[in-house]
């Protein structure tokens, strides 16, 4: 590739961020992989030279390190083609039963840290990048659509992650060229990889199996493998990040999509149902 692009991969060590990274190498492009723990990727350092692999540690709950990680990248290779904003963790638990502190802290890192990763790749691609622009990939997940019960902090901090998106990408001038896609995943299988929910916890009121918040732990919690192919989902990924002219949303997975059509109806359904209360409000 006669001018590869450059990628800024947070999260790379497990899930979507190390199938990114993988993927990226493998078609000849730059990678920028960043994670808590760096020598994670070390398997991948010894396969392709520090020209094509730069890798950081970064905890996106940091800002300082954020800042200092674009400023490396500005530094290595002088311009920034791609940010997938990705790194993420998530606790199990009725909203009831999940501990304020375990819930600011996840925060810290699934809303704060994305949003700050976001704010520093749009500097980036605007101040530093010539000519400028500049691809955002920002993942959230099916439950940024739709609350799902035995997730919902996690799913909270994915609605406050497209919220800010949304109003990030309408407020930036569109002669800086940046393009912003949110990521909207489904159940996606990885391999040799944690799984998303590090924390699980129980409310001794939620003890009945048929509830929805106890049988969705249930189902997460398993052990057995579920979701599709992660490794295919990020080709598609890799796909949008060339289109000229990319949606806003992006749902990714039959059980996304059926949430985000879902989701959709249930909200239509509603506004046309109390549309007529609305009738007579103004001031007379």
């Amino acid at each position: 590739m006669s001018n590869p692009r450059v990628w800024f991969i947070t999260g790379a060590s497990s899930g979507f961020g190390r199938e990114m990274t993988e993927l990226v190498l493998k078609k000849g492009e730059i990678a920028v992989a960043t994670a808590r723990k760096p020598e994670t990727l070390d398997y991948l350092k010894a396969k392709y030279p520090q020209s094509q692999l730069l890798t950081l540690k970064l905890d996106v709950s940091k800002a300082q390190e954020i800042k200092e990680a674009f400023a490396k990248v500005k530094k290595v290779f002088g311009r920034l083609d791609v940010v997938f904003n990705n790194a993420a963790w998530g606790v199990m638990g009725e909203v009831e039963g999940t501990p304020e502190d375990v819930a600011r802290t996840m925060f810290d890192t699934d809303f704060w840290g994305a949003s700050n990763v976001s704010l520093e790749a749009v500097k980036f691609f605007r101040e530093v990048n010539k000519p400028v622009g500049g691809r955002l990939i920002v993942t959230s997940s099916e439950a940024g659509l739709h609350a799902i019960p035995g997730i919902g902090f996690y799913a909270a901090s994915k609605h406050a992650l497209e919220g800010v998106t949304k109003a990030l990408a309408q407020e930036l001038n569109p002669e800086w060229n940046i393009k912003v896609t949110i990521l909207e995943p489904g159940g996606f299988r990885t391999k040799g990889v944690p799984k998303l929910v590090d924390l699980t916890y129980k409310h001794p009121a939620y003890t009945k199996s048929t509830l929805p918040s106890v049988a969705m732990v249930a189902y997460l919690s398993n052990g057995e493998p579920q979701g599709a192919d992660t490794s295919k989902a990020v080709q598609r990924i890799h796909d949008l990040s060339v289109e000229p002219e990319p949606s806003l949303r992006f749902p990714l997975g039959k059980d996304s999509v059926e949430m985000a059509r879902g989701e959709a109806e249930s909200i239509l359904k509603d506004a046309a149902r109390y549309e007529s209360w609305s009738e007579g409000l103004e001031f007379d």
